[in-house]
């Protein structure tokens, strides 16, 4: 049984998924490992990292500034395979998956990749920019290795659309709220969630997780109400660390840095409970 299905079985009916998205190496390798130990502590279900790369297409520009930051740190594909081997052992249960780009996927040899994803212990990848009717090669290799390969449902989808999705799309199904790049200056939408959740399902689909502009938990609890399973949330979580830079290589600096994103994630949690938000 998969991360994902154990994580599905144990949630309650009354009770969603909330999944933090966390660029690896950002601000430093060191750091950006105590706060994926913050989150996970903080009552995270499961992770959604980043690998940098220097054209993020899908995201906006708080999650962009992130890419940048990184890749000037020194970060790398090994890197952060690296940096996810050491999260898999300290948390064996914990569902992970990658947001990349195909170029990083493509340029490392497409098998390859998901032969280190799997070395690493991630359970899912997302390639935003590889649209399904070209996944093919994706596909392939996510299965010799036992990857779940994500795909999106864009707003508005097509019932066409609807059912190619959940036709290939293992783990879960990454439903985006609204046309655009991640970010929250525009809030998550859930206007239509329903029919879309209820059509992919009569397709057979995973469960689905809403994204772009969750950024509170009032967000979290609409997603959930409207028939999410979880949600996602990156470019918020990613500003708390941009509003902490720069940031001193001192304890007091690290401890209010983590300190606040442990009051994020606990806080967007308690949106994933129905009726309590």
């Amino acid at each position: 049984m998969s991360r994902y299905q154990q994580l599905f079985d144990r949630l309650g009916p009354d009770t969603g998924a909330f999944v933090p998205f966390v660029m690896l190496g950002d601000p430093t390798f060191e750091i950006s490992e105590a706060i994926i130990d913050t989150v996970v502590a903080a009552g995270a279900d499961a992770l959604e990292l980043g690998i940098p790369f220097s054209d993020p297409v899908a995201d906006g520009p708080t999650i962009a500034s992130a890419h940048v930051r990184t890749l000037a740190q020194g970060m790398t594909v090994s890197r952060s395979f690296e940096l996810v081997a050491r999260i898999r052992t300290k948390y064996p249960q914990l569902p992970i998956g990658l947001l990349v780009y195909s170029n990083m996927v493509v340029s490392r040899e497409t098998m390859q990749f998901y032969a280190d994803c799997a070395a690493a212990g991630v359970d899912s990848v997302l390639v935003p920019d590889v649209p399904l009717r070209e996944s093919a090669p994706l596909r392939l290799a996510a299965e010799a290795h036992a990857i779940a390969q994500i795909f999106i449902a864009p707003a508005g989808a097509t019932a066409t659309t609807l059912a190619e999705v959940a036709k290939y799309s293992q783990g879960y199904i990454y439903a985006i709220s609204r046309d655009g790049v991640t970010g929250t200056q525009l809030r998550a939408q859930t206007k239509g969630l329903d029919t879309t959740v209820a059509q992919l399902r009569a397709y057979g689909g995973a469960p689905v997780f809403l994204g772009f502009g969750i950024s509170t938990p009032a967000h979290v609890h609409d997603a959930i109400a409207a028939g999410a399973t979880g949600a996602i949330s990156g470019s918020a979580l990613t500003a708390i660390v941009e509003r902490h830079l720069p940031l001193a290589d001192t304890e007091e600096a690290r401890s209010a840095l983590l300190t606040d994103v442990a009051s994020f994630v606990t806080a967007m949690k308690q949106g994933t409970l129905l009726g309590e938000a």
